[in-house]
């Protein structure tokens, strides 16, 4: 063989190898490609047991505080962000109007009371004369009885010739004003009787009367506690809005105060929701912490879709639809006890181990 054959020789073969080369490193791209594009959607083999999720935040319950009555600030006594404790005093509002008002609700209550009082006594009395009324009518039917015993002894009297018609006329005429006596007294009886019954339904009136400036009493009351602003729960405040000599009108936001119970909410993606049930174990880091890593389990999952509690629902029937992953909330308690630094609006990245699910249905 001559020396050019065997140089077009070697240039063969190593064109051989450049294609052998060539095609083994596509090859191997296109696997790298396919198992990049595996694990960044977490498809086998590298599903993953652990569901992780960066849209989620510490949450709290922040409660705006607001005053219920109007009036001007008479003090301030707590500063921005500071702890307080349920019941302390933070903010009063000028009380002398409120105060008046309490005054005026209770001379009502006095006034009614009175004459309530007096409404017990006109009972009294008004069955004092049912009493006399009674003792009346008696007497005029014993006079009744005995005029007309009278006017029969005279009658047989006249019969015989004893007594003379004027003197029987004289007895009859007795006699019918006994009986009318009597009448008189059963209606008079009958008066009092009518009135007691006023009086008794009177009582009733005076009876809600006192009822109502009570109530009204009560609610003065209320407006003077509510002219100083307790602190509704331990906690730390925000920001005050308000100050000393400010007028301030009832539901206007004075500060806010955060409670020390915390929790996170977690957007999980519907399509990874698979087995994430409440009791799951979870760990979560805080970015503004430098990633400082807190224990939790799932408490709650949310009943529907995040898109579902939205003022306007999405309406996907339309003609350029697009799918998307919907988002679900999921709630999670808090079991590491070392929290101060925590905040609510913080973000934080969530990994939910899902194993112990798997392992509950393995079981079963």
């Amino acid at each position: 063989m001559s020396q050019q054959e065997q140089s077009q020789l070697n240039e063969r073969e190593r064109n051989n190898k450049l294609r052998i080369l060539s095609i083994a490193f596509g090859a191997g791209l296109a696997v790298v490609g396919v198992l990049v594009i595996l694990y960044a959607w977490q498809l086998p083999p590298f599903t993953s047991q652990v569901q992780t999720t960066e849209n989620a935040y510490v949450r709290g319950q922040v409660t705006f505080i607001s005053p219920q009555v109007n009036g001007y600030v008479t003090a301030v006594k707590v500063l921005d962000y500071q702890p307080v404790k349920k019941g302390e005093v933070m903010m009063t509002i000028d009380d002398r109007i409120y105060l008046q008002r309490v005054h005026q609700a209770q001379a009502q209550v006095a006034m009614k009371k009175a004459a309530l009082a007096n409404n017990v006594q006109q009972r009294r009395s008004a069955e004092a004369v049912i009493e006399r009324n009674k003792a009346i009518l008696a007497n005029a039917k014993a006079q009744a009885m005995k005029s007309g015993l009278d006017l029969k002894r005279v009658e047989n009297l006249v019969s015989d010739g004893s007594l003379s018609v004027r003197e029987r006329d004289a007895a009859r005429a007795s006699h019918s004003q006994t009986m009318a006596d009597v009448q008189q007294a059963v209606a008079t009886l009958d008066v009092s009787r009518q009135d007691l019954q006023s009086v008794i339904v009177n009582t009733a009136a005076l009876q809600a009367d006192v009822a109502s400036a009570e109530a009204a009493l009560e609610l003065a009351q209320i407006d003077l506690d509510n002219t100083k602003i307790h602190a509704p729960a331990d906690g730390q405040l925000g920001q005050i809005a308000v100050r000393q000599g400010a007028y301030v009108t009832a539901g206007a936001r004075l500060t806010s105060i955060v409670p020390e119970q915390l929790w996170i909410i977690a957007n999980m993606k519907e399509t990874q929701m698979a087995h994430i049930r409440p009791g799951l174990p979870v760990t979560f880091t805080v970015d503004a912490l430098n990633d400082e890593r807190f224990e939790g389990k799932v408490e709650y999952i949310s009943p529907a879709a995040g898109s579902e509690f939205s003022a306007i629902s999405p309406d996907n029937a339309t003609g350029n639809f697009v799918k998307i992953a919907q988002r679900i909330p999921v709630r999670i308690n808090i079991t590491s006890q070392n929290t101060t630094r925590l905040r609510p609006g913080m973000s934080v990245e969530v990994s939910i181990d899902t194993a112990a699910a798997s392992e509950a249905q393995g079981e079963k």
